[in-house]
């Protein structure tokens, strides 16, 4: 299995709970937090944009 490079997130600042980010040569996106770094949500980078988008229209509200 190919390394990949985590990054943490800039909206992350400079607290000790972080999220992670990372991608790897198979195009999927990987995300975990400092504080259990052990478990990895994998996923794509249409479906992370999707959701993010979700989160600023805060379409959650409506269901």
């Amino acid at each position: 299995m190919p390394t990949i490079d985590w990054q943490k997130s800039s909206y992350s600042g400079d607290g000790s709970n972080c999220v992670y980010v990372a991608a790897s040569p198979a195009g999927t996106v990987h995300l975990r937090e400092s504080d259990d770094p052990e478990v990895v949500l994998t996923t794509t980078a249409a479906r992370l944009h999707t959701f993010i988008c979700a989160l600023k229209e805060r379409k959650w509200d409506d269901a």
